[in-house]
């Protein structure tokens, strides 16, 4: 497989409660190579992700039951695959809940199945390029007391371990690579995600809070992640 690709046969869970919808997505998915499986409930979800966990979700924020905020919050207590969550909401909050909760991308109902199709093969590359064999293994970064580890893909603060979603990690990875510069906010965006988006500054700003909950002492202070107004961010040590 080369370098940024997607798995042979990618195994696909589709989570939503319109079945006529599932079946459509399930049918052309299934044409563009994908190994698909399809749950109508978030507690048929968790059984068919505990039985064999997919490479990706698409998970329908609005489900009936355990909501997909709450499912996606669940999930992200155990697994990293990504999660691609569907809305039919046009707030901007719900899309917003959905990233902090750790979904790595939405999209909004009604969609185009290229569209959906697109956006699943983007986070597949994304999650698989550090599987890929390389002869020379991903350096190890440090900032202050931070220590990220790029070959076991982890990060600390001193003895403690933070846990960080995929998303997270790549953002974080990327910050102390580049330590002490300040960096637009859209080469942010760029590097991380690796396409448009028209949800890129709030996904950004999602993100980089989720970071700093996780980084920082008094998130509201930081010591080490740090907003440059109207311009971008910039990791550093203490």
């Amino acid at each position: 497989m080369k370098e940024g690709s997607v798995p042979l046969t990618p195994k696909l869970l589709l989570v939503d409660d319109d079945r006529f919808l599932l079946e459509n997505m399930r049918r052309f998915l299934e044409g563009q190579g994908f190994r698909v499986r399809v749950s109508p409930s978030a507690e048929d979800g968790i059984v068919q992700i505990a039985e064999d966990a997919p490479d990706i979700m698409v998970l329908d924020l609005g489900l009936p039951g355990l909501d997909g905020v709450s499912f996606c919050r669940r999930i992200r207590e155990k697994w990293r695959f990504p999660i691609l969550m569907l809305t039919a909401r046009k707030d901007a909050m719900d899309k917003v809940i959905g990233l902090e909760v750790g979904a790595d991308d939405y999209l909004t109902k009604p969609f185009e199945p290229v569209e959906l199709l697109a956006r699943v093969r983007a986070q597949l590359r994304r999650a698989n390029e550090y599987l890929e064999p390389s002869h020379k293994a991903p350096e190890t970064v440090q900032v202050g007391r931070l220590v990220i580890d790029g070959e076991r893909r982890s990060a600390r603060l001193g003895d403690v371990a933070i846990d960080l979603t995929f998303r997270e990690f790549e953002l974080l990875q990327y910050l102390a690579q580049n330590a002490g510069r300040v960096i637009e906010r859209d080469q942010l965006f760029e590097s991380v995600w690796g396409y448009e988006s028209d949800f890129n500054t709030n996904s950004l700003d999602v993100m980089v809070y989720r970071l700093r909950k996780k980084l920082e002492p008094n998130s509201t202070s930081p010591k080490y992640l740090h907003t440059i107004r109207g311009y971008g961010y910039k990791l550093e040590s203490p």
